[in-house]
């Protein structure tokens, strides 16, 4: 079984293969500065487990890296 190179647990999920290094319109976007970029590699992560679900994050993202996994019973 393939391990998985990120965290599928957390509300918003980010391909890094997709993220453009230091592109911040995502973490910009978050009202809950629930986004950061690290440092290392100038791609964006979920630093705070928090999420509101409102979307804005995945949808300002020019190359579709965001996922915001909504709850079943938020759907």
């Amino acid at each position: 079984m393939p391990l998985v190179p990120q965290r599928a647990d957390v509300p918003v999920t980010i391909d890094e293969s997709k993220c453009i290094d230091g592109c911040t319109l995502c973490v910009d976007m978050c009202p809950l500065d629930s986004l950061a970029i690290r440092e290392d590699n100038g791609k964006a992560y979920m630093h705070v487990d928090e999420c509101w679900y409102c979307g804005p994050c995945a949808a300002r993202c020019p190359t579709g890296a965001v996922t915001v996994n909504m709850p079943y019973l938020l759907r």
